[in-house]
């Protein structure tokens, strides 16, 4: 099984972070969201994955290499953003198996993968939502996939989908693509996944559906927390610090720096970071950051920021440095 993997957004709604930190490696729950996704694609038998990068790439080409050598990886670049259709499409060179599975870099799931692949047929991850007019959605009859429409404006189905596509006649996925793209077939003028997985149903391909409960969104920094929340309820570090007020669930790395704080609940702490006489919740304090004297509650501090000060809710990138008085 091939893992697709789209990672080539540039972040925007996630500034200032974004603009030296691509949005997957943002930490949530201990580690960058894309270490989320590779841990579970590899647990459950994944050993080939294909990138498709932009904005940062290199960063994201030097994570995986050093963290997954093991996981057999190609990188190509989307040099335009004109949809996960054409996304996808630049990645077809890498794809020679029949089977291949594509999840969006910015979501975490909580899915047993290895049912999900084991499906007689083409899967895709659904979830009933109360506005489908955001999604691409599904509509089913006796079990199968009849119609996909993107954003739909009147309400054809509830049931969205949330980015997981188990793909088991990849050659087919590839003509149709190349067909979208030599067509120049495009909705609200991008080329859209959903589109080319429609003509694969108008060319007989059978699709099912497989329910997703457990989807959390890392595109918004109140999303990011809240995905932050979750994967510390399921795997919190549970450390125990002499002077320091834990309220679990937390995660502080082993190499984190705290004093004389009370931290938690729903904090992440990331290696190297230095928190001192400070009050923190609900909140990511990102790689070797320095919090002091500060109280923060629902903020997302970036790598190196120096925070020092009293309470603010904050949402500082990468290398600031701000003091209140």
């Amino acid at each position: 099984m091939r893992a697709i993997i789209p990672v080539a957004g540039f972040g925007t709604r996630l500034k200032p972070h974004t603009h030296s930190v691509p949005k997957v490696l943002l930490n949530v729950g201990g580690k960058p969201m894309l270490a989320h996704i590779i841990d579970e694609l590899i647990k459950a038998g994944v050993d080939k994955a294909t990138f498709i990068i932009g904005h940062l790439g290199n960063k994201i080409e030097s994570f995986v290499k050093s963290n997954y050598p093991n996981l057999q990886s190609q990188f190509v670049e989307q040099k335009e953003m004109l949809g996960l259709g054409h996304a996808i499409h630049t990645a077809l060179p890498t794809i020679e198996d029949d089977n291949i599975f594509i999840a969006l870099g910015d979501t975490i799931f909580d899915v047993d993968l290895t049912k999900v692949f084991g499906s007689a047929t083409t899967s895709l991850g659904v979830k009933e939502v109360d506005d489908p007019r955001r999604f691409g959605v599904a509509v089913v009859e006796n079990n199968f996939i009849t119609k996909l429409v993107e954003k739909p404006q009147k309400p054809v189905s509830k049931l969205a989908l949330v980015g997981l596509y188990c793909i088991k006649n990849a050659p087919l996925l590839k003509e149709c693509l190349n067909e979208l793209m030599d067509k120049e077939i495009r909705t609200r003028g991008e080329y859209q996944l959903t589109d080319a997985l429609q003509m694969m149903i108008e060319k007989g391909e059978k699709i099912s559906t497989f329910p997703i409960e457990g989807w959390y969104d890392c595109g918004k920094p109140e999303t990011l927390l809240e995905t932050n929340q979750f994967l510390l309820t399921r795997s919190g570090t549970n450390r125990k610090i002499n002077g320091v007020v834990i309220n679990d669930p937390v995660y502080i790395a082993k190499n984190a720096i705290v004093e004389s704080s009370i931290i938690g609940p729903y904090t992440t702490i990331a290696e190297g970071s230095v928190v001192k006489n400070s009050i923190i919740k609900n909140s990511i304090i990102s790689e070797n950051a320095v919090v002091e004297k500060s109280m923060l509650e629902n903020s997302i501090i970036g790598s190196s920021a120096v925070i020092k000060g009293s309470f603010q809710k904050l949402n500082a990138g990468d290398s600031s440095e701000i003091e209140f008085y």
